[in-house]
């Protein structure tokens, strides 16, 4: 059966809707690059000079669509199935005329709805109340973007009473909440959907149990579906974490030690176990309860082991058959069995132009060696 690919762009001030036929036909590419390490982007270019009419291209030009700050929701749908890439805020603009017809070029470039929480600087207390309340609290306040919040609870719950301190925000809510993400080996980001206007801010370690997706494929015949494949091994990245705090209640100086990951194994051999030699990190925090330290000590030695194996690829979407979700696991088959097996997708970059439909990923995993003996489909 031949796959059908049809794509929809949303555009506008507050209410998003769809993009007139004149500015759909001009449009010449369209990149969404969507990461669980920051902000997700997109990237649209119009072909001036494309519409079948002046007035088209006078409107394009002059239009107020793709003023900075309106949103952009752009999703596709194959075989009936409706995926939302991208709710975003435009926030840049650019034209390249060309001495050619038809060859001038309008490119407005944006970031997902999360850019609007890094627009204003604040100083604001937050007493009383926990790190996974806080996140809860500031997602909750960008409702108007469709904004609903998925908070993972932290392995340590850190709740101050109003006479121990009192957290303090300094920065923008975006830069606090990624502050309070790092202190535990957290991600945040948003997800976009799964209707549109709607987005899941995701707060919370990798989702490494996900169900896998439909399987990478390489060198397998026909049933090969990706383009490009790199693979890569960084023995420097594991590293142990040692050291001490002074318990900020007891006075007393304790150990603070992490020497495994306490993430979800996607190898069979993680490096952490079974390289010859292995970085050792001072922790050197102060200020801490023990249990607190000991947490930060583990979210240093689990950032570490999260690149060990770091794959980038691309795959042509009509061969693949499905959309990449980021954040999730996908299983990897063809390239034997040191690099075989299940990984964890950092980002996809959905590229759109020329009649294609290209996805461009990067998978990351802590270590060689398959977990699982078959590889599956779907």
């Amino acid at each position: 059966m031949a796959l059908s690919i049809n794509l929809t762009l949303l555009i506008g001030q507050n209410t998003p809707r769809p993009a007139p036929n004149w500015l759909v036909e001009a449009i010449n590419t369209i990149e969404i690059m969507q990461s669980v390490a920051g902000r997700s982007v997109f990237q649209i270019s119009f072909a001036v000079g494309r519409s079948s009419n002046d007035q088209g291209n006078e409107q394009l030009l002059s239009s107020k669509l793709i003023d900075a700050f309106n949103r952009v929701i752009v999703s596709v749908t194959i075989n009936a199935m409706p995926k939302v890439l991208m709710d975003g805020i435009i926030t840049r603009q650019e034209f390249s005329p060309s001495n050619e017809p038809g060859e001038s070029l309008l490119t407005i470039t944006g970031e997902d709805v999360s850019v609007m929480m890094d627009l204003e600087e604040k100083s604001i207390e937050h007493p009383g109340l926990a790190e996974q309340d806080i996140v809860n609290q500031i997602i909750s306040s960008y409702s108007k973007y469709g904004l609903v919040p998925q908070v993972i609870n932290p392995p340590v719950t850190d709740r101050p009473t109003t006479n121990e301190r009192t957290p303090v925000q300094q920065g923008t809510d975006l830069e606090y909440i990624k502050y309070l993400a790092e202190r535990y080996a957290y991600l945040f980001y948003i997800i976009p959907g799964p209707t549109s206007g709607k987005n899941t801010a995701y707060w919370g370690p990798p989702q490494l149990n996900a169900a896998p997706q439909r399987a990478l494929t390489v060198n397998m015949g026909s049933y090969t579906n990706v383009d490009t494949i790199n693979l890569q091994m960084n023995a420097l990245a594991p590293a142990s974490v040692t050291g001490s705090v002074q318990d900020r209640k007891t006075n007393q100086i304790q150990p603070t030690q992490a020497n495994n990951s306490t993430r979800l194994n996607l190898s069979a051999q993680p490096a952490l176990q079974n390289q010859s030699a292995i970085r050792k990190t001072q922790f050197r925090e102060t200020g801490r309860l023990q249990l607190q330290a000991g947490s930060r000590a583990q979210a240093m030695l689990n950032r570490s082991v999260d690149q060990v194996i770091t794959v980038n690829g691309e795959v042509d979407t009509l061969r693949y058959g499905d959309i990449l979700n980021f954040g999730k696991v996908v299983e990897l088959r063809g390239v034997g069995y040191s690099y075989d097996g299940r990984y964890y997708i950092n980002s996809v970059t959905h590229i759109f132009g020329g009649g294609e439909y290209k996805q461009r990923f990067s998978l990351s995993r802590e270590g060689l060696g398959t977990t699982i003996m078959r590889v599956g489909t779907v």
